[in-house]
């Protein structure tokens, strides 16, 4: 007798609970044995979580289950990346919340998509391109380079000469974002980006390693062997 089949709700009902369970590694596990196109809605809702804990999870888990469904469906995949496209067009009628750091995790997960869509999230940063205007999408767009930068340095390797002006940001996690990603990709920026940056122990609060974590922008904008 096959299993029943679950309906659109119930898998957002699931998905919800399994994000608010404290091992998100289990959560992430149990995710990944649902069927993948049925995961992808309740995902993208949940980019608008009010719990900020819960959006960045549904961020990540996106990341996790597209990156695998390149592997054996890479057309559903690229379609998905396209969803996340629109969400971040003018014409899309709303603001693409989380979709700039879906983008990068998916990408640093997927080392074929990367190769075709990375130079799409590099355009984000550029005026004559892509730019997004909004500061919060320009928060996640940091993000997701940084996150990329950390997997695949060599496909943020152009975006560089556009994240050195973040690090002059009055905003700090701007700063520390564009830092980390200049530093993940190392070469002549990052020393500059560095010795001006390493005594900026302005605090903030970002996303990395399974949970939010307060750092300082110096902390960024070193490599993981040095003292800030």
């Amino acid at each position: 007798m096959e299993p029943q089949r679950l309906t659109g709700r119930q898998i957002k009902a699931k998905i919800l609970s399994l994000f608010r369970q404290d091992d998100f590694d289990h959560a992430l596990a149990m995710i990944r044995r649902l069927p993948p196109r049925q995961v992808v809605n309740p995902l993208f809702s949940f980019f608008y979580h009010i719990d900020e804990q819960i959006r960045w999870r549904a961020i990540i888990a996106m990341g996790v289950v597209v990156a695998e469904m390149a592997e054996t469906d890479p057309e559903s995949a690229r379609v998905v990346m396209r969803r996340l496209m629109w969400n971040l067009n003018d014409e899309s009628g709303g603001v693409g919340w989380g979709s700039p750091e879906a983008m990068g995790e998916i990408l640093a997960r997927s080392p074929l998509l990367a190769a075709e869509f990375s130079h799409i999230l590099v355009s984000y940063l550029r005026e004559d391109m892509n730019y997004l205007e909004h500061e919060g999408l320009q928060r996640g767009l940091l993000w997701g380079l940084a996150r990329l930068a950390e997997r695949q340095p060599t496909r943020v390797l152009d975006a560089v000469p556009y994240l050195v002006p973040y690090t002059h940001a009055a905003d700090p996690v701007m700063r520390g974002l564009a830092a980390k990603a200049i530093t993940a990709v190392g070469g002549g920026p990052w020393h500059d980006v560095h010795d001006r940056l390493h005594h900026d122990f302005t605090r903030l609060n970002i996303w990395t390693g399974g949970r939010i974590c307060e750092t300082t922008v110096a902390n960024l904008a070193s490599r993981p062997d040095e003292d800030s």
